[in-house]
C-alpha cells in the first residue's frame, strides 16, 4: 500500500485529490492538510510514501517543506509537487529540492496516479507539457561538453539515448531487444557511473551535454 500526505491549502482541491487516490486499491491516504509546516510536520510524525505537495501555501510553501522533508535522513518519503502555474522558477527549484514529480493541477488523474506509483517505484516523472518547456530551455542553451559518458558500455549508451527521449523501461527493451530486468540493471549503473539521482536527472544531462536533441527521435516517447 502507498501511503500518501497530501498538502494543499484549498480544501476543495485536498478532497478532490483524497477521493482519487482513495479510490485506488494500492493508495491510502494518511493525512491532509492546509500548509507547508503542518506537511512538513505531519511527514516527519507518519512517514508517508509520498508527500504530495501545493507549490503556493500559506506557512511555508511546498518546496520549502520538500527541502526539510528530502533533508531529513530518517524519512524515505518521495516528494511530488502540484502547481496552478507552469513558471519555469518552480519547475527548478523543485527539481534543485529533490522532487521526484512536478504536475500542473490541470493534469488528467491518470498522470497524478503515474507520478505516485513512479515516485514510490524510485523514479521520477515531470508533466509532459513542462518537459517540453524544460527541453526548450535546454536547446537555447549552449551544449556543454562531458567525458563522463566515456565510463559507459556501448549497450548503456544505447539505453541512454533512449531514456533521455523519455521512454520507460519496457519500451527501451522493446526497441533494443532487451528484458525489461536487463534494461532496469543498466539504467542503473548509467545513474550510478553519471552521478545521477533518477532519470529525471538523465533527461535533463542528456539535453544539457547534447547526447539527443529535440527532434532526434523515430517516433514520440513511449
Amino acid at each position: 500500500m502507498i501511503r500518501v500526505l497530501i498538502a494543499d491549502d484549498q480544501e476543495l482541491v485536498r478532497a478532490g485529490l483524497r477521493m482519487i487516490l482513495e479510490a485506488q486499491p494500492d493508495i491510502e491516504v494518511v493525512a491532509d492538510v492546509g500548509d507547508g509546516a503542518a506537511a512538513t510536520r505531519e511527514a516527519m510524525h507518519l512517514r508517508p510514501d509520498v508527500a504530495l505537495l501545493d507549490i503556493q501555501m500559506p506557512g511555508g510553501d511546498g518546496i520549502a517543506a520538500a527541502r526539510q522533508i528530502l533533508a531529513n535522513p530518517r524519512l524515505d518519503t518521495r516528494v511530488v509537487m502540484l502547481t496552478t502555474f507552469d513558471l519555469d522558477e518552480y519547475l527548478y527549484a523543485a527539481m534543485a529540492a529533490g522532487a521526484s514529480g512536478f504536475l500542473l493541477k490541470s493534469s488528467p488523474r491518470a498522470h497524478l496516479l503515474h507520478a505516485i506509483r513512479t515516485a514510490t517505484s524510485g523514479d521520477a516523472l515531470l508533466d509532459p507539457v513542462l518537459t517540453r518547456r524544460l527541453i526548450e530551455t535546454y536547446v537555447k542553451r549552449p551544449v556543454a561538453p562531458s567525458d563522463a559518458t566515456a565510463t559507459l558500455t556501448a549497450r548503456e549508451r544505447e539505453v541512454l539515448v533512449e531514456l533521455v527521449r523519455g521512454r520507460s523501461n519496457a519500451a527501451i527493451g522493446a526497441r533494443l531487444y532487451l528484458a525489461e530486468t536487463t534494461v532496469k540493471t543498466h539504467v542503473a549503473a548509467i545513474l550510478r557511473k553519471l552521478g545521477l539521482r533518477d532519470r529525471l536527472q538523465a533527461v535533463i544531462y542528456g539535453y544539457e551535454h547534447g547526447i539527443i536533441h529535440p527532434g532526434d527521435t523515430t517516433q514520440p516517447p513511449d
